[in-house]
């Protein structure tokens, strides 16, 4: 596993030895990145269950300004801080060990606003629309916020979840990517 494209590509990324990650393969976080745009603007970048912190080093790496890392668990948060350090730049990432919800309402109260959402669950786990609702109820998203959904192939989300749009969906072998827009109203 490693750093795909960007300011940090080429360097390697350690995965947690566990049966609670799966890490997004280079070749599924190239895909995603491809159809974000190759390079991303600046922004805040929320990678809600971050394992080893694959997709959100990548987005900052691809341009994001700062990454919000979230992990419940300090095996993840130990790979995710230790992967942060290949960059030779943390003060561009947030590592916060916390339940998912819980990092939710704190941002919230905050009022921070995320430009790319990236939520990749446990698979048995998941609790993808109450997010997505909660994002979207919260006013957590710009204009242009990007939501990229990883799931089991068999799950079926809704095409509009609160203020998001699915405009995309890919499958890679067990896997579903899902990509989500703001819902522009003329």
């Amino acid at each position: 596993m490693r750093i795909v494209a960007g300011e940090f590509g080429g360097r390697p990324l350690k995965s947690l030895d566990s049966n609670n990650t799966r890490p997004t393969t280079d070749k599924v976080k190239e895909s995603i990145f491809s159809a974000l745009g190759g390079m991303l603007e600046e922004g805040n970048v929320l990678d809600l269950y971050a394992g080893s912190g694959g997709l959100g080093i990548e987005a900052v790496s691809r341009g994001a300004t700062t990454g919000y890392l979230i992990d419940n668990h300090q095996g993840a948060i130990n790979v995710i801080k230790e992967n942060v350090a290949v960059t030779k730049a943390p003060e561009k990432f947030k590592v916060i060990k916390s339940d998912a919800n819980a990092a939710l309402k704190t941002f919230a109260t905050q009022g921070l606003k995320f430009d790319y959402v990236f939520l990749d669950p446990p698979y048995a786990l998941q609790k993808i629309e109450e997010q997505l609702t909660f994002l979207s109820d919260n006013e957590m998203f710009e204009n242009w916020t990007e939501i990229v959904v990883e799931t089991a192939k068999e799950v079926d989300l809704p095409e509009v979840i609160g203020a998001f749009s699915r405009y995309k969906e890919k499958k890679y072998g067990i896997t579903k990517i899902s990509f989500y827009e703001v819902t522009q109203n003329d």
